[in-house]
């Protein structure tokens, strides 16, 4: 499961991190860092729009383009890397719609029997913005005009663990390497059975994690403070 990132770095540096262009509307100063970014809330996600790399906003939470009711996204902000091509949900957005959701960090919280329910900051061990195999979807209400704007939403696709969830969760993200992500995207050159094999655990070292605060917990929170690792022995 992934349900709480942090984003903080600018959209500008995004986009020249992954060779895209800003989606129009936004500006490079046009953005306002989060270090606590639940479902439902606003996310910077990179597709191909006509052979073209365009780094746009998107709705956390995925609503099918067939759905009726909008609320259906509530619960779709995650996507099981083993099942997606399969469920009705992701199956069209996994043929057609792949995304790469760039992050500075993931929060999980510790699920151990015997361990306090504490959350836990993951970000790459090299420093570098965590890339996020992800699916994007437009949809339309069915009663609005026909020349009205779509809304557009994504979810992240979570795999298996690796060893460096310290068996924390039993779900990660599926994190891609910056050199998987022209596989990712390219539907027409890449099959679905050779995109499906980038849904998988991210080689062990890739993460790294320490402890925050629990005030992460709460999405009314936020600052940089919330990254900041625990103290030992803060606990009580």
């Amino acid at each position: 499961m992934c349900g709480r990132v942090a984003l903080f770095t600018p959209p500008a540096r995004l986009a020249r991190l992954l060779d895209a262009a800003l989606a129009a509307g936004i500006e490079p100063d046009d953005f306002d860092p989060s270090w606590n970014i639940g479902p439902l809330r606003r996310l910077f996600a990179l597709s191909e729009r006509d052979d073209a790399r365009v780094l746009d906003r998107y709705r956390w939470g995925l609503v099918p383009s067939w759905s009726k009711d909008p609320k259906i996204g509530n619960r779709l902000f995650n996507a099981r890397g083993e099942t997606v091509a399969e469920k009705p949900s992701f199956r069209s957005a996994f043929a057609k719609r792949p995304c790469v959701v760039p992050v500075d960090g993931f929060y999980e919280w510790d699920h151990r029997a015997g361990h306090v329910r504490q959350p836990h900051y993951f970000t790459r061990s090299d420093g570098q913005p965590i890339l996020f195999a992800a699916l994007y979807e437009h949809w339309y209400a069915p009663d609005a005009p026909k020349d009205s704007a779509p809304f557009s939403t994504c979810t992240i696709i979570t795999t298996t663990p690796n060893v460096d969830m310290d068996e924390i969760h039993d779900r990660m993200p599926v994190v891609l390497a910056i050199s998987d992500v022209e596989t990712w995207l390219n539907v027409v050159e890449h099959g679905p059975d050779e995109r499906a094999l980038l849904l998988r655990p991210a080689p062990d070292g890739t993460l790294s994690h320490y402890r925050v605060d629990a005030r992460v917990g709460a999405v009314r929170n936020d600052g940089p403070e919330l990254i900041e690792p625990l103290e030992s022995g803060s606990l009580f």
